[in-house]
């Protein structure tokens, strides 16, 4: 999905007050009563104020109307999702401005951003859902337990998760990019200059590297974690250069020293020691790695493993933090990890069915069954609510890194201020 912020500027308090009462009926609703929409939104305006901006909306694609409805009703669509989470960042003052879009995948888009300064950063918008299958409606059934479930809720739960993660890991000194900002299904993270290492052709010392990233699944282990999906799509090489002085007959001269520093991204598929499947998805990552080093670099290690067995008795050894049990400990509990990740099994098994079909199924609006949830709104939740294939993959663009003063032609600014701007006559 393109994320077109043009219209942003243009919508007024009463069109955001409108689109967060369509997300909060969300909750309970997969298509929103209008009735719902107009109690929560609360204008002055009363019922045409609300019709008013749900028109605004529509138009957009904000919201939109699902096919043969029993009833009026509007749902809340990714581009909708999209704006709030970015309203969110901007009244942070975390996102002020919005750029290219330098890495897209089957479950996320890739984003340059900046904040008012012009220090650019990187926005990672989560969109499970996006490949939807032809028997999409019964792989839903698993979402049925809970009121509201949606790709939406699942995308938020993915964004929530790899935000934790990253957080956990950036405390223990791993080698991530730095969390700065959450919101719905999106984060805002630092801007690592680097290159995915499947865009890395040839390595001075493969032996080395290869040691470094062996190194890094091990240590992860021992803080009771297992990345899950590390590969060279989720490994991005940064250059360190270092100048080295010395004197040579008599002479100073200056030498360059470029060091190799690993830098891992995508965590929403990160798993604990203790998973039921733990063995597996740790000799994945391993084998993932070896099968890249052989294949791109012509290197074969000369000893086997690592084991899980080995590293499963060093967790938690000489004072490491069990960082599974801190990010749980943040909010993201058993519960929320486990839809997530029969959610991400069931939708990489239609792909590898060959049941995946190449579109974008929320957005286009997919006839789908109405839900029947009560009208209920709890008012608290108002409060709530101002708190290359199948990866996504960074293709750094050749002006990031540059002041935003010769940029910014590209960078699409929000001008949100919080209180939205004047409707266009």
């Amino acid at each position: 999905m393109f994320l077109d912020t043009r219209v942003l500027r243009h919508l007024t308090a009463e069109d955001w007050r409108v689109l967060t009462a369509v997300e909060m009926g969300s909750k309970n609703h997969e298509l929103v009563p209008t009735p719902l929409i107009e109690r929560i939104a609360r204008l002055k305006g009363g019922a045409s104020g609300v019709h008013k901006s749900i028109a605004t909306l529509a138009k957009s694609g904000l919201i939109g109307r699902m096919k043969e409805a029993k009833y009026d009703g509007y749902r809340l669509t990714y581009g909708g999702l999209d704006y709030l989470a970015l309203h969110t960042h901007s009244s942070k003052d975390v996102v002020y401005s919005v750029g290219s879009r330098v890495g897209v995948g089957k479950e996320s888009d890739i984003m340059i951003v900046a904040d008012k300064t012009g220090k650019q950063k990187i926005l990672k918008i989560h969109r499970l859902g996006r490949i939807s299958f032809r028997t999409v409606k019964s792989n839903r059934d698993y979402l049925r337990n809970r009121q509201g479930g949606s790709w939406m809720y699942l995308s938020r739960l993915a964004a929530m998760k790899e935000y934790a993660f990253m957080q956990a890991l950036q405390e223990e000194g791993f080698p991530v990019p730095e969390p700065i900002s959450q919101s719905r299904h999106t984060i805002v993270m630092s801007l690592v200059e680097s290159l995915p290492l499947r865009q890395v052709s040839s390595v001075p010392d493969p032996a080395s590297l290869y040691a470094e990233l062996i190194d890094l699944i091990l240590r992860l282990a021992k803080h009771g974690l297992i990345h899950g999906d590390f590969n060279e799509f989720n490994i991005l090489i940064k250059e360190e250069r270092t100048n080295k002085y010395t004197i040579e007959d008599g002479e100073e001269k200056e030498t360059e020293t470029v060091t190799l520093v690993p830098v891992i991204i995508d965590f929403p598929q990160m798993v604990s020691m203790d998973h039921v499947n733990a063995e597996m998805y740790f000799d994945r990552d391993v084998e993932c790695i070896k099968r890249f080093f052989k294949k791109r670099f012509h290197f074969v290690p000369t000893q086997p493993g690592p084991f899980f067995k080995d590293a499963k008795k060093t967790v938690g050894k000489d004072g490491a933090k069990r960082l599974d049990a801190t990010v749980e400990a943040s909010g993201f509990t058993k519960k929320m990890l486990k839809e997530l990740e029969k959610a991400i099994q069931e939708q990489q098994a239609k792909i590898d069915a060959g049941e995946a079909v190449e579109e974008e199924e929320l957005d286009e609006g997919e006839d789908e069954e109405n839900d029947s949830g009560s009208d209920s709104y709890d008012e608290e939740d108002e409060e709530d609510q101002q708190e290359e294939e199948e990866h996504a993959v960074f293709e750094i663009p050749a002006n990031v890194g540059r002041p935003l003063s010769d940029v910014e032609k590209g960078l699409e600014k929000l001008s949100l201020g919080g209180k939205g701007g004047k409707r266009r006559a």
